[in-house]
């Protein structure tokens, strides 16, 4: 298997779930590795590329919405969550906390292998061709989008951790100042309309992104909901590529 697949970390303390996985996914063409723990998972993150994390919920010592939501505040690692069917909660925070997606045990191994592609996609870890951006730094409303290092700073000059869907949702915006987009639409630009992508994730994103850069996220002025008919980005918007 080439070295330049994607790297898929299953991280959950049922031997069985993560080793067949595991299995499942080489066998599809992705390479894919396993931690039995959030600490596991933690050291084997400090010595290998990881490009997506499978992450099982409940787990005995740290869980995973700690670890999720480390994640999330250090890197742009893409998170999928597994999560029991009843744990309507969990789920909920994870996604409010920066996941990507989430599956339900028991799985079907096929419809997780395609929401992994899915958020891989999101992640630009496969060819942009459908949005290419051009523009290497944007800025507006007193943030500054370096788009190539993915780094989103403020005028104080701090660094504000973004998640690969937070990420591309403000780089659709950005591309499209004042124009309304519809939910459908911010999926085509983030997502690409891959079958079981979870659609409320727009909304999530689009609430975790207000948190992010807007002065008041009960009051957002920067990513303004119009009724019926989805969002728009209302700041003025510079390129300042050269």
């Amino acid at each position: 298997m080439s070295e330049h697949e994607p790297h898929i970390l299953v991280v959950d303390d049922h031997r069985d779930i993560r080793e067949q996985l595991a299995r499942y996914l080489r066998k599809s063409g992705l390479r894919a590795s396993v931690a039995d723990s959030a600490a596991q998972a933690r050291k084997f993150l400090k010595s290998a590329a990881v490009d997506l994390i499978v992450l099982d919920i409940m787990m005995p010592g740290e869980d995973g919405l700690s670890l999720c939501r480390s994640l999330v505040e250090t890197g742009t690692v893409p998170v999928i969550l597994l999560t029991a069917m009843a744990e309507d909660t969990d789920r909920i925070i994870g996604l409010e906390i920066g996941a990507d997606d989430y599956v339900t045990k028991p799985f079907n191994p096929r419809e997780l292998l395609a929401r992994i592609r899915a958020v891989l996609r999101r992640a630009a870890l496969v060819p942009r061709d459908r949005d290419p951006v051009d523009a290497e730094t944007l800025t507006f409303a007193g943030w500054t989008l370096d788009v190539a290092k993915r780094l989103l700073t403020g005028e104080d000059g701090v660094a504000v951790p973004l998640s690969s869907g937070e990420f591309q949702l403000l780089v659709a915006f950005l591309k499209r100042p004042r124009m309304v987009l519809s939910r459908d639409q911010l999926l085509d630009l983030t997502s690409g309309r891959t079958p079981g992508v979870f659609d409320r994730s727009i909304d999530n994103q689009v609430s975790r992104l207000r948190r992010k850069i807007e002065p008041d996220p009960k009051t957002p002025e920067l990513i303004k909901t119009v009724w019926g008919g989805g969002y728009t980005f209302t700041a003025d918007v510079q390129d300042t590529a050269s």
